[in-house]
């Protein structure tokens, strides 16, 4: 494994971070300027993932983090990791000699961005319950994974059961993204492994439209009978808000914020990053939740699949504003995201609206 550099913000003096992720991260080509794939005449080459982006998030937020994957031997996997590396996050990675770094190209569009994938036979595919072995992770407070390292290959399905039926970690809380991606599985092969694995982990999140295709579930009360096991569930609703629901006490809601969405993938993971920072900092629910929406809205308005979380003093006097004030909260106005100037022309993008942290589409990617 490499991921031997000095101690800084991703790990303590010992090596070992408090928060590990797992799965894989690939380069990303993204048409630039935006435009169609088809029609595009230059591709920019960014980084992404949705346990990396998580990752990344949570490092910008000042925790130890380490990212747990393979890549190739090739450039792009060295690439990878160099963009995990310098967000300072410590790269648990084996390079495979033998298969590459997975890619990906975005179809760009505000409210629908289409995915292709280049990733079968990747290496972060040959991933394994052995990945978790690295005496690094000993330390660890929390183990995040995603539905979308379940539907890589059957090693790393196997991964993904053995971290949340054998706890190998210990007692280290483990979280659950679902993140059904429909181009790994359909619906139908998806629904009953997904709903199996998020019933074992700690925390849970998934989107509101997500648990509505795979489960059925009209509302977060339905998604939280369906799961009994975990002790919250977090539903996110992109054009609504948030919803934590305690295995007991009531459920915490609060509204999105109001946002012009450039590109809506990789807010999900930014979300997720600021609620389980919230989490590990033993915020309240509503500040949880609260700290979920302020890592989503940055990363709403850039074309690349992160942006980096707001600062501490920002973040602390947008937790403790009044709930009338959090849903008037402009944005713009705070310094929490750029002015985006309205353009000839300009599409329903460039208008502000409530998005939260899930990507609005997720049936093409």
């Amino acid at each position: 494994m490499t991921g031997g550099h000095p101690a800084g913000p991703g790990r303590d003096a010992t090596g070992g971070p408090e928060v590990a992720t797992v799965g894989e991260t690939m380069v990303v080509l993204t048409p630039d300027p935006v435009a169609s794939l088809e029609r595009a005449d230059r591709l920019g080459v960014s980084v992404g993932g949705a346990e990396s982006n998580l990752a990344v998030a949570l490092a910008g937020l000042g925790h130890r983090v380490g990212w747990v994957s393979r890549v190739g031997d090739d450039p792009f996997g060295r690439r990878v990791v160099r963009h995990v590396t310098d967000a300072g996050v410590d790269a648990l990675v084996e390079v495979d000699p033998t298969a590459p770094t997975g890619v990906y190209l975005k179809d760009p569009d505000p409210g629908r961005t289409a995915v292709h994938y280049y990733r079968s036979g990747s290496a972060a595919s040959r991933l394994g319950p052995d990945a978790l072995d690295d005496r690094r992770l000993a330390g660890v407070r929390l183990l995040h994974l995603t539905g979308v390292t379940a539907a890589l290959s059957p090693s790393c399905a196997a991964l993904v059961e053995y971290a949340l039926t054998d706890r190998p970690l210990g007692a280290a809380r483990i979280s659950f993204d679902v993140n059904h991606r429909a181009r790994l599985w359909p619906p139908t092969a998806a629904a009953p492994v997904l709903r199996r694995l998020a019933d074992r982990a700690d925390v849970v999140l998934v989107g509101q439209d997500e648990a509505d295709t795979l489960w059925g579930c009209a509302d977060p009360a339905a998604v939280r009978a369906l799961l009994p096991g975990p002790d919250l569930v977090v539903v996110k609703d992109a054009g609504i808000g948030a919803t934590l629901l305690p295995r007991t006490g009531p459920a915490v809601f609060v509204p999105a914020l109001r946002v012009p969405v450039r590109e809506p993938v990789g807010a999900g993971d930014a979300f997720a990053a600021g609620f389980l920072s919230g989490l590990l900092r033993d915020l309240a629910p509503r500040d949880c939740l609260r700290l979920g929406h302020l890592c989503a809205a940055p990363t709403l308005t850039v074309p690349g699949d992160t942006a980096p979380p707001p600062g501490r003093e920002l973040v602390d006097r947008l937790l403790a504003l009044p709930a009338a004030a959090w849903a008037q909260l402009d944005p713009v106005g705070v310094g929490l995201i750029p002015a985006v100037p309205r353009r000839a022309g300009g599409s329903d993008s460039d208008v502000p609206r409530r998005v939260g942290g899930n990507d609005p589409d997720r049936s093409s990617r």
